[in-house]
């Protein structure tokens, strides 16, 4: 329960008011997202309101049948029956003419919904890819999907709802009151008497469902961000037996969503109640007011009939309008949170008078590069190098000194928060960040492969890569031999985050990646780490010949292979406290002599373990 309520607490914190400015502005987004779609709305909007135009009509067919052909004794049976065909006749054409036209105007909806949720999609999936990592973490990717599927698919009915059903429930409202009044204006005033309550009690009650429904939305996207979590280190919560934990606590959470659910329930079901009693109510009025006023010679039984119906059209547009807030609610609620994204700024947008990277890496150079995640809290200080294009730079010190955060400095995943990074003279910030990318080559430590085929995988930086690229890559990598020896080769599907491989094939994979794409500023964070003796001593080769003529960054905690770097740079607490080649830092007895020593003394410690 503790882990509930710590994740409650942390979407509440997420969770950003919405006042009534707010609420508008996204809906005048949404609405200027349609403008290209104008005429199909106009259209839309035309077509609804001949069909209440002819639904309208309906009533005055009935009571004309009744009043002026059944109940009409002054007309011979010849002669009523054959008015009967034939207004039966034009009220059967009217009804089939209305329901054509309605199924027309749904199809023609549902198609102008396709566009605009593909439309949004798009628009979300690009903003997505270029928010700030920061954000993107913070969204976790439980509440990311939410907002590509659920919040997506719940502003589909937003221009029905908002527009073309509120609007045509008016005319509608107003065409049966201007008939009814004509009908029988004291018949109509005793049904009128219900309309006030009836839109009071529904719009104070569609009002409050409209929380409990974003809420709701909230905490599923937490709940999905843990199950992504749960599945995804399915052989941690195995070894470490928390299946029990785990369930508890997806069952917690979803206990609590079905608690605001019914709640939520319960309020529309007291609207419906409501709403119920009311339209059985304004029959019975009718019914009785109505019959005494027949019996009085005041009223018809065509008009009885008549208002019974226009009454039920009455309230219809009614029910109508106050359905379509309540539902609206749910669709705002979607589409806030799909807008928040869509108006949130993208990662580093390029500067008005950016430029394109150079193709060659002349000199790669940190001024002073200072570095806070937080505010007030530095994790890089005074970080002062000079990298000629060409050599290798060594990153080593303790977990935590700051040596991932230089490499996704290089990487302008961050931008210094003082200082400044330049390629040839030029500040990283003043290129254009697509082209600055297209410079670099990745090979992390905790190897990331897609749900594909080797052969993807290995492409994914160069898609259009030729066959005997991508296995010329793959043999660079020393990977072609254990691909060859797969059913399927270079097409078998690896499965999510590569789960069919070992990490040594996993990691060789990813080396071949970084090959084909032929970086010019290469990145290798712990390139070796998940690799046995056997697999590291197979691609150091290859590793070799990978780094050879490119600007190369290595992360590593195993010393030999850094010994051949140009400069190895000892970091603590984000500071440089030791640079210079191995044989100049084992001759200088600091810290990097410490390090080694260490690391020597700890292998031979397990070699004689072993025998």
């Amino acid at each position: 329960m503790g882990e509930l309520a710590s994740r409650d607490q942390s979407v509440k914190k997420r969770r950003k008011p919405k006042d009534k400015a707010q609420r508008r502005k996204y809906l005048g987004m949404y609405l200027r997202w349609l403008s290209p779609y104008r005429n199909t709305v106009v259209a839309l909007g035309s077509l609804a309101l001949v069909i209440a135009v002819l639904d309208m009509a309906q009533p005055l067919f009935m009571r004309h049948i009744i009043d002026e052909v059944l109940l009409n004794e002054s007309m011979t049976t010849g002669q009523r029956l054959s008015h009967l065909h034939v207004v039966g006749a034009v009220f059967l054409g009217v009804i089939v003419l209305s329901r054509f036209l309605e199924a027309t105007r749904n199809f023609q909806q549902r198609l102008l919904n396709v566009k605009v949720l593909l439309s949004l999609r798009r628009a979300l999936f690009n903003r997505m890819l270029g928010l700030p990592l920061a954000e993107l973490n913070d969204m976790k990717t439980g509440g990311i999907i939410s907002r590509l599927s659920g919040d997506i698919d719940r502003t589909t009915g937003l221009l029905q709802l908002a527009i073309i059903s509120p609007s045509v429930s008016l005319v509608r409202l107003l065409v049966a009151l201007g008939i009814l009044l004509s009908i029988n204006w004291k018949l109509a005033l005793a049904a009128m008497v219900v309309l006030p309550p009836a839109l009071l009690l529904s719009l104070t009650i569609a009002q409050r469902v409209r929380p409990i429904y974003r809420s709701m939305r909230e905490e599923n996207a937490a709940i999905d961000a843990r199950v992504s979590e749960t599945f995804g280190g399915i052989r941690v919560v195995r070894s470490f037996q928390r299946e029990v934990n785990e369930e508890a606590t997806y069952l917690g959470g979803r206990n609590t969503i079905a608690r605001k659910q019914l709640f939520a329930h319960w309020r529309e079901i007291l609207l419906w109640s409501s709403w119920g009693f009311l339209l059985a109510s304004v029959n019975v009025v009718i019914i009785w007011m109505g019959g005494a006023m027949q019996i009085f010679g005041k009223a018809t039984v065509g008009d009885i009939m008549a208002f019974q119906w226009y009454t039920l059209m009455l309230l219809e547009p009614v029910w109508a309008i106050v359905n379509s807030f309540s539902e609206l609610q749910r669709s705002l609620a979607g589409m806030e949170r799909v807008f928040e994204v869509i108006e949130s700024p993208i990662d580093k947008p390029d500067r008005p008078d950016a430029v394109a990277a150079p193709t060659e890496v002349q000199e790669l150079r940190f001024d002073h590069v200072g570095f806070e995640y937080t505010a007030g809290e530095p994790v890089i200080s005074d970080f002062d190098l000079t990298v000629p294009g060409g050599s290798v730079v060594a990153l080593v010190g303790r977990s935590g000194a700051g040596k991932t955060t230089v490499t996704d400095l290089v990487a302008r995943f961050y931008d210094p928060t003082s200082g400044a990074i330049t390629l040839n003279g030029r500040d990283l910030r003043d290129l254009k960040l697509a082209s600055y990318r297209n410079l670099l080559g990745v090979v992390q430590q905790e190897v990331f492969l897609f749900d594909g085929t080797i052969r993807s995988n290995i492409a994914y930086g160069r898609p259009k890569a030729t066959e005997e690229e991508v296995v010329e890559a793959a043999r660079r990598a020393n990977a072609h031999q254990f691909i060859s020896e797969m059913p399927a080769g270079y097409d078998t599907v690896i499965g999510e985050r590569g789960v069919r491989l070992s990490g040594g094939q996993a990691q060789r994979l990813s080396i071949a990646r970084a090959l084909l794409a032929d970086p010019k500023i290469l990145i290798l964070d712990e390139a070796t780490s998940n690799l046995d003796t056997e697999s590291e001593q197979l691609i150091q080769q290859s590793l070799d010949d990978l780094m050879h003529g490119r600007t190369t960054f290595v992360i590593a905690h195993r010393l030999s292979t850094v010994a051949s770097a140009d400069v190895i740079l000892v970091m603590e607490q984000g500071r440089i406290i030791e640079r210079g080649t191995h044989d100049d830092l084992l001759a200088a007895r600091g810290a990097y002599f410490d390090m080694v020593t260490r690391q020597r003394d700890a292998m031979h410690s397990d070699l004689l373990s072993t025998l």
